[in-house]
């Protein structure tokens, strides 16, 4: 199987080495990445590195995801799917399709469920879309574990915009709880108080939400104004989700701020 990974950041660079150690033959591209994981070749342009590739997995950014889609879709070869793994809505989902199939390419809308740090290549996925089908039994070859969950490209990143209202929720909220613990002097009480509510890996659990979404934090933000985009379509309502975009801007903002050096 010949796999094209377009865009080398965290979570490319950890599909392209965990996909070639599973056997698959992959290439990728990257402006800002010269060198790449073994068993990784890398393609100087988008052309090169989708020409012949049976699967094209995205990794860009929602805010390449079209250009990139552009710049790929006449390289690639009529029988070859193009699968979409950047967290957008799912109006932006079904244009990018739309754009495929005008094309004569399948789409697959690919919602990665969790950090790819943690468990890599073994992070559950949502699928949907047109090229779904023609999808999943390369995921199964690959040992990828996924759920269909239909035709529609833009099903899988509602899904996940709907997990999100919770997952980033509850980082906003242990976010606040331990930056208040902090100023009080009872950060550790606070933290071990939350991780034996999450369970055996409570305390890790703890430092990944605090870690992640500290230096994630302008992509979440992106993602939770996408979230209350769609709870806006679906007459949901969102006080939650508004507090958790203000936590996200906010450490945005300390983490873009200079550094005071006086």
């Amino acid at each position: 199987m010949h796999i094209a990974v377009l865009g080398l950041g965290e979570a490319g660079s950890i599909y392209a080495a965990d996909l070639a150690s599973r056997g698959a033959s992959v290439v990728g591209t990257d402006l800002h990445v010269a060198v790449a994981a073994p068993g990784v070749r890398i393609q100087p342009d988008i052309a090169s590195a989708v020409r012949d590739a049976d699967l094209v997995l995205s990794l860009v950014g929602a805010g390449s995801a079209a250009s990139v889609l552009t710049g790929a879709l006449p390289a690639m070869a009529s029988a070859a799917l193009y699968a979409d793994m950047n967290t957008s809505g799912p109006d932006n989902k079904r244009a990018l399709a739309e754009v495929a199939a005008a094309r004569g390419i399948r789409f697959v809308d690919v919602a990665i469920l969790a950090p790819v740090t943690r468990a890599r290549i073994d992070t559950p996925l949502l699928v949907s879309g047109p090229g779904v089908a023609a999808l999943q039994p390369l995921l199964t070859q690959l040992r990828i574990p996924a759920m269909d969950v239909g035709s529609d490209a833009g099903a899988a990143a509602s899904r996940k915009l709907l997990r999100s209202v919770f997952m980033k929720g509850l980082a906003a909220v242990v976010i606040e709880s331990v930056t208040a613990a902090q100023a009080f002097g009872a950060e550790a009480w606070v933290v071990d108080q939350i991780a034996s509510e999450l369970g055996a890996a409570g305390d890790e659990a703890v430092r990944h939400l605090i870690d992640g979404t500290t230096k994630h934090a302008v992509r979440r933000e992106a993602e939770m104004i996408e979230v209350r985009d769609l709870l806006d379509e679906l007459g949901a309502a969102h006080p939650m989700t508004d507090g958790t975009i203000q936590w996200l801007r906010a450490l945005a903002s300390q983490a873009s701020a200079p550094e005071d050096r006086g």
